[in-house]
């Protein structure tokens, strides 16, 4: 199953993955494919195995391994229609992550990466690092990160060695789920928001370079 948000006059298609604790139609991914598809990227939602049988026996159940989140990942890529447009894929935190070591193998369909909330390192170990994939990747990539992010902090991801392809956009006072602070002044829908302006100009960029 998958869920299409439609776009007048699309400039791309992104297929999207979901995170690790949370299904593909969570209040952060229907507000993130919202504001995507109102700026002209067309979005398809798909959940990996594990959550499709959460969703059907109403349990919860880890995540799969990597090697089985990303053959799902490809199978979507082999099967999503793209109607001439190009194809990026991308999630939020694990998704984000499946989606960088997707393309980090080769996938010649795959025209980009966007992450929202990457996940650099587990909370609390910064030690361990998931980075090693993102010092060369054949393909353009954007992370949208909040500043107060525990999986990965402006101060950490500067330390790192990324691809000249990557960009890092932070999120002024956001945290993983792009919740900024009360006392900003700012809500969580407006940081989804300058997230999804960020994808289309780093989309539209790429595909003028």
């Amino acid at each position: 199953m998958t869920l299409i948000s439609s776009a007048k006059n699309p400039v791309a298609t992104l297929l999207l993955a979901h995170g690790a604790g949370a299904p593909m139609d969570s209040p952060f991914m229907e507000s993130l494919a919202a504001a995507l598809a109102d700026r002209g990227i067309q979005v398809v939602r798909f959940e990996f195995p594990y959550m499709q049988r959460r969703r059907e026996e109403q349990r919860k159940f880890p995540p799969n391994r990597a090697p089985q989140l990303l053959e799902a990942f490809a199978r979507q890529v082999a099967s999503v229609e793209r109607s001439g447009l190009p194809l990026w894929v991308g999630g939020k935190s694990m998704g984000g992550r499946m989606a960088s070591m997707l393309a980090a193998e080769g996938a010649s369909e795959i025209d980009g990466v966007v992450a929202f909330g990457y996940p650099f390192h587990p909370p609390g170990k910064p030690e361990n690092t998931r980075t090693e994939h993102l010092a060369s990747l054949a393909v353009p990539m954007l992370i949208c990160q909040g500043e107060r992010d525990p999986f990965g902090k402006p101060e950490e991801v500067k330390g790192y060695s990324l691809d000249e392809g990557i960009r890092v956009q932070w999120l002024e006072g956001g945290d993983h789920d792009f919740k900024p602070l009360k006392r900003s002044g700012r809500t969580q829908q407006q940081l989804i928001e300058e997230a999804a302006s960020r994808v289309l100009a780093f989309m539209q960029r790429e595909s003028e370079a």
